[in-house]
């Protein structure tokens, strides 16, 4: 099929149809971002092409002939098509886009995700990406159950069964309120010491309490938490009121440690405090395309920042 000759361009018809629908060449005009005489223009080149007159011009403005009137109602007709293609084509190219589902752990997230996210999206702007957001544990079944195509997430020890990949590290700090005994004392807390006391403590699942858990239980056994918080927010908030010390990551703490509304108390084995942070998948479906690119620029930006 080919167009006949004398087919006239969309725009202009969009043009013919706001004269008709504003009752003047000058607002229709100002609606398409051009001046009157370019509409006027227009239109008059419309009219050669289609070899009728459309408009009567005239000293008090212009308004549409018959035939004008004509065009107009074959117009709305055929731009309403065009809107209609347009859109299909819009969702047409949605349905194609590369998309990437992940899931991570609440620190990787809020930390992490967003630097990482933008390391993938500016080379590669068309990929669609969606995010959940658990704990360490959870994003753990997620991934097994194919909800998410690769998961990140912190702890001591991969999750059982999945393939993973080590990113990076995160530096976990003792904090308390000014207030709290701790902050006084001259000496390093002892993991002996932070077993035998009662501390904050993130819910069963967190990546964190699992890596503070299997470190103190290398000293003794952890006696019960002071309170078990659903988010590290909840965490720090609670020991800002002096409850009881908390580990959290570093990341998390810097903002109270910078005003003072947090102390960190050393530990005498501080440079064990830290937790890793790991890209997890499927073991059979290793992350490709553009999960297998995200999994490197978070490397790469790991790397950089040890």
């Amino acid at each position: 099929m080919t167009l006949p000759p004398g087919t006239p361009d969309l725009e202009v018809l969009d043009l013919l149809v706001s004269v008709a629908e504003l009752g003047s060449l000058g607002a229709a005009a100002r609606r398409h971002g051009i001046s009157q005489p370019a509409a006027s223009m227009r239109i008059s080149a419309l009219e050669r092409r289609l070899h009728v007159k459309l408009l009567d011009r005239g000293p008090t403005g212009s308004e549409l002939t018959d035939a004008g009137r004509a065009v107009v109602a074959h117009a709305r007709t055929v731009l309403a098509a065009v809107t209609d293609l347009v859109a299909d084509l819009a969702r047409l190219r949605a349905a194609q886009a590369p998309r990437l589902r992940i899931a991570a752990s609440k620190t990787i997230a809020d930390h992490r995700i967003p630097h990482w996210l933008a390391a993938l999206r500016a080379d590669h702007p068309e990929v669609v990406i969606s995010l959940e957001v658990e704990n360490s544990t959870q994003v753990a079944g997620l991934v097994r159950d194919g909800t998410a195509d690769v998961g990140f997430v912190e702890g001591p020890h991969p999750p059982a069964g999945l393939g993973s990949r080590v990113l990076g590290a995160d530096d976990l700090v003792v904090v308390a309120a000014p207030n709290h005994p701790w902050a006084q004392r001259k000496t390093p807390v002892t993991l002996a010491e932070l077993a035998g006391t009662a501390l904050l403590w993130r819910e069963p699942g967190s990546g964190t309490r699992d890596t503070v858990w299997d470190l103190l239980a290398t000293a003794a056994p952890p006696v019960g938490p002071a309170a078990e918080l659903g988010s590290t927010a909840a965490i720090v908030a609670a020991a800002r009121t002096g409850m009881a010390p908390a580990v959290v990551s570093r990341l998390i703490a810097a903002p109270d440690l910078r005003t003072g509304a947090l102390v960190e108390i050393p530990t005498a084995e501080a440079a064990r405090l830290t937790r890793k942070f790991r890209a997890i998948w499927r073991r059979n479906t290793p992350p490709t395309g553009p999960g297998e690119l995200l999994v490197e620029r978070a490397a790469l930006l790991e790397t950089a920042r040890g």
